[in-house]
């Protein structure tokens, strides 16, 4: 992913004036910030257990892979300053997923194809020959984009420390039919039947995004097929498109090149305009290079999510060690670009998340990877707590500014759920509407992460469940907007539905809290909210953690456990 060039211009130097502290912001362009380094960073915000380089601009995970037992991460990074710019594929690995080491950048702009930016792409993994890089390159100061491609110089290295770009075929793709300034992000390819590889790249024509599929025998020489593998009317450029198989029986994740019967695929792509990432799941028809959205889910601003917060440019791959597909996002700041410079960085990663299709096939779930539970402390319980209207209850013994806690609640009738009333569309408008402090029937209840003492700050993450006139409808939300005393900050109130059975009368949560991050998880994964929040006051040990009920329906908390978390190590 690159910045848009459709913003608006206001100095010919291409400086460009936008909002900087929202998540639906455009990559901001400081020209006189994007060199400019502190001496050290400022660790106030910091997380401990969310992946971030040691200072300075993160955003995109790029080609995230496993090869020869090692995970290996790649990202968009600014080496110099801690704001957009000097874009080059910052590079680290993993054994596990949560630790990390940093090794020097694998691409930054070099070569005529890519002189003006290395850009988002994928790996793929070519059987008998190992990894091969597919990436944008930026050919001129019009934004011209092409896909090119890159290999490990040393095959033999463990750690793939250096990366070329041989000159021989590069770059790959190169499109004089196709709007070269929207034509950005490849795929991992994957092997069909007929003999050839596939891949998409994301584009538009006028306001219709879409994602482009190209073949090839044998890497190098690709071919567009005569129309996209899809595309969807009003949703601007597809960045970052992302297409996968999914199996209808189970947990298991798939190889791309896998078809055939109990295998559904995903169709995700991120929207340039609103800066979230939407997928529909349905059926890839792959001798005819076409995919068709099951008529449960919806293209556009209105589709599933995989994230109701602040969640972009996510990456998935395979990981045939366990056999599962693991999902990566870039969580952008919501402070100012003064306040990243002053920090000395600007940019997380999303903890990585398992996914896998929903038993009745009309959405994907998703949780953290299993091995973010080695970095927990001593288990914290609390069992069968009763919270009545306007009740809140500490939960102590942990670190409550870096913790991860599950919670089962449960009620006994959900007689007292509010009238849902159809106008209500969008799920973060009601967050708005209802809020924490109104009380409801069923509901609010939930969290109040990253609080301090006298609640002058929190962020509550919460349900309120409604009535419908034949089902309950869930909302989940979590709400900034009480975060920190700081006026200065982006906090918006986000939300989703969640699609679930209430005929058990339970409702769980997960929130991983870790500093400026609550990236929570309801209904076991199906709707997930992440959060950028800078508290003043609930920092460090003077951070606290509530369950909290302000509905008349009495709430009781099933089954609490929580746990202080361990810092990863990120050296």
């Amino acid at each position: 992913m690159g910045p848009p060039i459709f913003l608006t211009i206001f100095i010919a130097i291409c400086s460009i004036c936008i909002c900087n502290n929202c998540v639906e912001a455009f990559h901001a362009i400081h020209p006189n910030l994007q060199s400019v380094s502190v001496h050290s960073v400022d660790t106030l915000h910091r997380t401990g257990y969310h992946f971030q380089p040691p200072r300075n601009w993160i955003n995109d995970p790029n080609a995230p892979m496993y090869y020869n037992g090692v995970y290996h991460l790649f990202y968009q990074y600014n080496p110099k300053g801690a704001v957009w710019g000097n874009i080059v594929w910052g590079h680290s690995i993993s054994k596990d997923l949560i630790n990390w080491k940093v090794l020097e950048p694998a691409l930054y702009p070099s070569k005529h194809f890519d002189k003006y930016g290395c850009w988002s792409g994928s790996a793929t993994i070519l059987p008998g020959k190992g990894p091969i890089i597919l990436y944008t390159g930026v050919v001129d100061k019009k934004g011209n984009e092409v896909q090119c491609y890159a290999i490990p110089k040393n095959a033999s290295d463990p750690f793939l420390r250096k990366w070329v770009k041989p000159d021989a075929f590069n770059p790959i793709v190169f499109d004089d039919d196709i709007n070269g300034s929207a034509f950005r992000d490849p795929t991992t390819a994957w092997w069909s039947k007929d003999g050839h590889w596939r891949m998409l790249v994301g584009g538009k024509v006028k306001n219709r995004g879409m994602a482009y599929l190209y073949r090839s025998k044998n890497f190098v020489n690709w071919v567009r097929a005569k129309h996209p593998i899809h595309s969807a009317p009003h949703t601007g450029m597809w960045e970052c498109p992302d297409f996968y198989p999914v199996s209808s029986r189970g947990k298991n994740g798939l190889d791309l090149s896998v078809v055939g019967n109990n295998v559904k695929h995903v169709m995700k792509n991120s929207l340039d305009v609103t800066r979230y990432d939407y997928y529909t799941i349905g059926t890839y028809l792959w001798n005819k290079d076409k995919y068709i959205p099951d008529n449960t889910s919806e293209d556009g601003w209105g589709g599933l999510r995989y994230d109701y917060g602040n969640f972009y440019a996510s990456k998935s791959f395979y990981d045939p060690s366990r056999n599962r597909r693991i999902l990566w996002a870039w969580a952008n700041e919501s402070d100012t670009k003064e306040d990243d410079v002053k920090k000395g960085w600007a940019g997380i990663q999303a903890i990585p998340r398992t996914l896998w299709l929903d038993s009745h096939g009309r959405q994907l779930v998703q949780w953290p990877v299993e091995e973010l539970n080695s970095l927990r402390g001593k288990e914290v319980k609390m069992r069968n707590q009763k919270l009545k209207k306007g009740d809140y209850v500490e939960v102590k013994r942990i670190t409550a500014a870096q913790a991860d806690v599950e919670v089962t609640f449960s009620f006994s009738s959900l007689d007292k759920a509010e009238t849902f009333d159809p106008k209500w569309v969008k799920a973060e408008d009601l967050c708005v509407q209802k809020g924490l402090k109104l009380e409801g029937g069923v509901g609010p209840f939930g969290f109040l992460t990253l609080a301090s003492e006298k609640l002058e700050e929190f962020t509550p993450v919460f349900f309120t469940i409604f009535k419908a006139s034949n089902k309950h409808v869930v909302l989940m939300c979590s709400d900034a907007r009480s975060s920190s005393l700081n006026s200065e900050l982006y906090k918006p109130s986000f939300g989703g539905f969640v699609d679930m059975n209430l005929a058990n009368k339970k409702i769980s949560l997960r929130s991983l809290i870790d500093h400026s991050v609550v990236e929570s998880f309801g209904g076991g994964g199906k709707t997930n909210i992440l959060s950028r929040v800078y508290p003043t006051l609930a920092v460090k040990n003077d951070a606290h953690f509530f369950v909290f009920n302000n509905g008349t329906e009495h709430i009781t908390v099933e089954n609490l456990k929580a746990w202080s978390m361990k810092s990863a190590i990120r050296d």
